[in-house]
């Protein structure tokens, strides 16, 4: 909003001196602002809203099928949880106030908005409505006499695929008057560049979006793991958005230009301020979780900065650690079922799965895990941002 109202009331502003204020139409400070604001916002509403959450009973109710996990876990017992209203209200007033997003109509007052930034704002209050949804069912069954457990795995995922074929088909279809948004674009190779027609372009999305969503819902299992993580990844995407989205950088770098995408780059600063902000009170010992409502949603957002970025095999090297966690589960549940069905009994890979739970019964404490998890995050991000001359 700030974007707009200093772009289409420039003259104005520099005829009464404050022309100083155009800082806010560059991209640079839009991102750094989008930090310091996000950071800002989540810092002053968390208490109240961790109280609120505490008034309503939202409680976190750790239940593992392994009794030593259980154990470990029995402490966390009733702590606010869909936390991830926090992170998903940062991002989301930052992005509106600072970033250049798009409404019908804007053309009218001399302002090109961003398509892309209004369709991950959709895309970030989408999955987390869904997760919202999930939460409220399963944090407040006590007081309904254990009634539903939450959303069925189908149901969500039939929200999740709605939305994320959706919002592939429309950024597909908004490509077609830019087409270099309708290219893969692969790590390492600076000519490796693939076509995508409008069915592979919304199956590759889809599979994306939804992946990540649920990956980063997996890795949200200990005190500052999942917010960790997310801010490092955060970080490597506001750096890519930057060299996509300026033409300099892009030339020199040898990577296609994209017009606009240098707005992802607010995006990813909104949601590096808002994890560092949450994770301010979710570092250990938590006093709050973001649930499914925030875990769902950043997963998701990460995931359509990626596809707008033409970006998505990148993502798979920085979110490494989220395709670990999410690939450990579905080993092992694949693996229990085939040995099961071959031999009556069930066989696992892992200790325990996610990826995270199993260096626990190797004998890792909670904080050893989330801080080694987050150092392999960094050293991953920094593998991808090389690539970046690699190429």
């Amino acid at each position: 909003m700030l974007y707009w109202l200093i772009k289409a009331n420039l003259t104005w502003l520099e005829s009464r001196g404050l022309g100083f204020l155009r800082v806010f139409t560059f991209v640079e400070f839009q991102t750094v602002a989008a930090i310091l604001l996000s950071f800002a916002i989540v810092i002053a509403a968390g208490p109240g809203v961790i109280r609120w959450l505490r008034r309503k009973k939202i409680g976190d109710r750790p239940d593992f099928d392994q009794a030593d996990i259980n154990a470990q876990m029995a402490h966390k017992k009733d702590t606010p949880t869909m936390g991830g209203v926090l992170i998903i209200a940062a991002i989301a007033v930052t992005a509106l106030l600072l970033s250049n997003w798009w409404v019908p109509g804007l053309g009218r007052f001399g302002v090109d908005g961003n398509f892309h930034v209004t369709m991950a704002l959709v895309c970030l209050l989408g999955f987390g409505i869904v997760g919202a949804i999930d939460d409220w069912l399963k944090l407040t069954a006590a007081r309904r006499g254990g009634g539903r457990q939450g959303l069925h795995s189908g149901e969500k995922l039939l929200f999740q695929f709605g939305l994320a074929i959706v919002l592939s088909y429309f950024t597909w279809r908004y490509g077609q008057h830019v087409p270099q948004r309708n290219f893969l674009y692969l790590p390492f190779l600076k000519d490796a560049v693939i076509p995508l027609g409008a069915l592979a372009f919304v199956l590759i999305g889809t599979v994306v979006i939804v992946g990540f969503s649920n990956a980063v819902n997996l890795t949200d299992g200990l005190d500052g793991l999942a917010s960790g993580c997310t801010a490092i990844v955060s970080i490597a995407f506001l750096i890519l958005a930057l060299v996509v989205g300026t033409r300099a950088l892009a030339d020199a770098l040898l990577f296609t230009y994209i017009k606009g995408s240098d707005q992802m780059a607010v995006l990813c600063g909104a949601m590096l301020g808002a994890c560092l902000g949450f994770l301010w009170y979710n570092c250990n010992p938590a006093r709050v979780f973001m649930g499914d409502t925030g875990s769902l949603s950043l997963g998701a957002f990460l995931a359509y900065v990626a596809i707008v970025l033409r970006q998505e095999p990148l993502l798979i090297l920085v979110g490494a650690v989220f395709v670990a966690e999410a690939g450990s589960s579905f080993l092992q549940v694949m693996y229990f079922k085939y040995t099961r069905r071959r031999y009556g009994t069930g066989q696992r890979i892992f200790l325990m799965a996610p990826l995270h739970h199993h260096f626990q019964k190797k004998g890792w404490s909670e904080v050893q895990v989330v801080v080694r998890f987050w150092l392999i995050s960094a050293m991953l991000a920094a593998v991808a941002l090389a690539t970046i001359k690699l190429r």
